[in-house]
């Protein structure tokens, strides 16, 4: 019998190394590296448990340039336009996606959900964490009509799940949890490092060979990042957050990484009882209409993907309690939020070095786009001089450096967004009213050039 290889990988990265190394050289983190004993039969066996699935393998072969086909491969409807839209269309033939999340968060509510919504193709759900009885309590309670295509194992074994594979023969595999999930030929605990990626491995190589899409449901720390070394979100096509805050109603998928599309897009889930409701309107979650009269409120038109929508800017300035004053973000970069503060003390001249300035974007979202600047800026002095903005009011823009309103990308969706939902006024960008027709919107539009102008129009 041959001699197990003892190695040492960085569980943050995933960087092998024939030794112990206090400091990863890969990422920089201390103290990460894990022994880790592969056996030198692993690969070979993994492959064949793989190949013993039964399906037709595909034969790799050297091919010219000119003779691939650059036609994508037919996507499978999920029948989820939300789930559709992150995974770029569809789910790619032959590809691994891995979902993660919080616990609790709805994680196997939703892929239990889209499966059984899928009856014109054999799926095979494999559970290491749940029952099948827990699993069929949870199906009624989401899907009122029994699907003779969906087949549940409960299983924590791949070779013994391979083996399952090659009886049902499924169309589409779904794996929860990866972390569960042992192979017996690494000598380690389900959810070390070594089974997380050979098993992740075993998986990818069956759904390039037999075309058969895997979707993996894994963990994330408490950190907020996937359990698991790096490597395993390297391995998979597509990585897919599941996120948002237990005691709110709703749930943000969010596309981390995609080979078949774009990482921008996201989709909004509401939670009920009796499973997860797409959201096509995100601005129902995340406007409120009580806040007439209140300061501190301002609402941007921003996109995150191709879809745009109105967003509640909430801030709070009062005077700093400790002599050190407090800058608190949720839902927004922290460091921008001091660079907008910087560009108001300096440019507009409103003194916020002795306050405090605590900054939500409501609904529990997380925004990048840069077109919320400007709310930003009209909600911190908003509440610093208590005076509230009038309602019918919306804005976006980015705001630079020097105190100028940068423009912003694809204005026109944003306009039609705001007509939409009943906004009377726009503050945007002088920049943005080239290049397209202004006078097909009912909107007042208010072009501004820098942030004092903006405010003057906000604030008389």
């Amino acid at each position: 019998m041959a001699k197990d290889k003892i190695a040492y990988v960085c569980e943050n990265c995933g960087q092998e190394s024939a030794k112990w190394i206090g400091k990863c050289p890969a990422c920089g983190q201390w103290n990460t590296f894990k022994e880790v004993r592969i056996a030198d039969t692993r690969q070979q066996a993994a492959t064949s448990a793989a190949a013993t699935a039964g399906h037709q393998l595909r034969k790799n072969k050297v091919l010219r340039l000119r003779d691939i086909s650059a036609k994508d491969d037919p996507r499978i409807d999920m029948h989820d336009d939300e789930l559709n839209r992150v995974l770029g269309g569809g789910l790619v033939p032959g590809s691994i996606v891995l979902l993660g999340g919080e616990p609790g968060i709805g994680k196997s509510t939703l892929t239990l959900q889209t499966m059984l919504g899928l009856t014109d193709r054999r799926v095979l759900y494999v559970s290491g964490e749940e029952s099948a009885h827990q699993l069929k309590m949870r199906a009624e309670r989401i899907a009122h009509t029994e699907s003779d295509t969906f087949m549940i194992l409960c299983e924590n074994s791949l070779e013994t799940i391979f083996e399952h594979i090659k009886d049902v023969q499924p169309q589409l595999v779904v794996i929860d949890s990866i972390q569960t999930i042992a192979t017996e030929e690494v000598e380690s605990s389900a959810g070390s490092i070594a089974q997380v990626r050979e098993c992740a491995s075993a998986l990818l190589r069956f759904a390039k060979t037999s075309g058969v899409p895997v979707i993996l449901i894994g963990h994330i720390t408490k950190e907020g990042s996937l359990a698991g070394p790096k490597i395993l979100e390297h391995i998979v096509d597509a990585v897919i957050q599941f996120e948002g805050d237990q005691h709110y109603m709703y749930r943000i998928l969010r596309s981390m990484k995609n080979r078949f599309g774009s990482t921008s897009e996201l989709g909004i889930y509401e939670m009920q009882q009796t499973g997860l409701r797409q959201v096509s309107n995100p601005s129902e979650l995340l406007l409120t209409d009580d806040h007439d009269g209140l300061s501190g409120v301002a609402i941007s038109s921003a996109i995150e993907g191709v879809r745009p929508f109105l967003v509640e800017t909430q801030a709070l300035v009062s005077s700093a309690a400790y002599g050190t004053p407090q800058r608190s973000a949720t839902g927004f970069d922290q460091r921008r939020l001091n660079m907008l503060l910087a560009v108001l003390e300096k440019r507009v001249g409103f003194k916020l070095m002795q306050k405090d300035v605590f900054l939500n974007i409501a609904g529990g979202l997380r925004v990048t786009d840069m077109a919320m600047d400007l709310s930003v800026i009209a909600a911190v002095l908003s509440s610093n001089v208590d005076t509230p903005l009038e309602s019918g009011w919306c804005m976006a823009g980015e705001v630079g450096l020097s105190g100028e309103v940068r423009p912003v990308n694809r204005i026109e969706q944003r306009i039609a967004e705001a007509e939409k939902l009943g906004f009377s006024d726009m503050i945007l960008p002088k920049y943005n009213m080239q290049g397209f027709d202004h006078r097909k919107f009912h909107i007042n539009l208010h072009p501004v050039r820098k942030v004092e102008e903006a405010l003057r129009e906000l604030f008389g």
